[in-house]
């Protein structure tokens, strides 16, 4: 109770500055609008249902590469993990690969799939792949070896081993895994539909910037942000917890 009551206590504060810098006029008004605009624009567009639809379409397209971007990083970070091969050999362009920016991505994405949702998910796929990938191979290679002698001794060994030993040790870092996808893949959602043709928030965010709505700028960042926060707080960081709970990693 004590942490939500500094929470507000913490925003009520970001909004008095808000205000203050607003009366100051040290902007001007078309370019640094007051906390009540902004409020107004974000009723305005609920109550119109123009920003119900546009979540709608930006949870579809998040949803749709999400999966997809779990599931091959996953296969591939197997792949690297188990293989020492493919490890020495592509596991050193993976990091290069996660660290190119998701906006880098649209480019290659619009001339593939054109302005289409598409080439949205493709960029949302791009964004969560490689750093789920890099945690799966980072959780087999965590493995304790002294797990796999114990298992070998007692006759496991091959797809038996992997599914009985690595698979529940490596759980945890899976976990870990699937939250950075997630974080990766919304900020690669936004990327892609700022320069997509919609439908989306962050179309609706570029066509609030196209017509001077800098009330609908802020309230759309404010959405992307706090959808980003709740999500992260109420599903992956309560599940990443209460896993690393259940296999003894939490600190007391």
């Amino acid at each position: 109770m004590k942490v939500v009551i500094k929470r507000i206590l913490f925003l009520v504060v970001i909004l008095g500055i808000w205000q203050l810098v607003f009366t100051a006029n040290i902007f001007e008004d078309i370019v640094f609008p007051s906390p009540i605009k902004v409020a107004g624009a974000l009723y305005e567009g609920f109550s119109s249902g123009d920003l119900i639809k546009a979540l709608g379409a930006s949870f579809k397209h998040l949803f749709s590469g999400l999966s997809l971007a779990i599931l091959f990083g996953t296969t591939i970070g197997v792949i690297l993990g188990k293989s020492k091969q493919a490890d020495e050999t592509a596991g050193m362009y993976l990091i290069a690969l996660q660290s190119i920016p998701s906006i880098v991505w649209v480019p290659l994405a619009i001339m593939l799939f054109g302005f289409s949702e598409f080439a949205v998910v493709f960029v949302v796929v791009l964004g969560g792949t490689f750093v789920m990938a890099l945690n799966v191979r980072s959780a087999i290679h965590s493995v304790p070896p002294q797990l796999v002698r114990a298992a070998r001794t007692m006759g496991t060994n091959g797809v038996p081993l992997f599914f009985r030993v690595e698979v529940p040790s490596s759980v945890p870092y899976f976990i870990t895994g699937i939250r950075l996808a997630w974080a990766f893949s919304w900020r690669a959602l936004m990327a892609g539909e700022l320069l997509s043709n919609g439908p989306g928030l962050g179309y609706s965010l570029r066509y609030a910037q196209d017509y001077a709505r800098m009330d609908q700028v802020i309230g759309i960042i404010i959405i992307i942000g706090v959808i980003g926060a709740i999500v992260d707080q109420i599903v992956f960081s309560k599940l990443e917890k209460n896993v690393m709970k259940r296999w003894g990693l939490l600190k007391t």
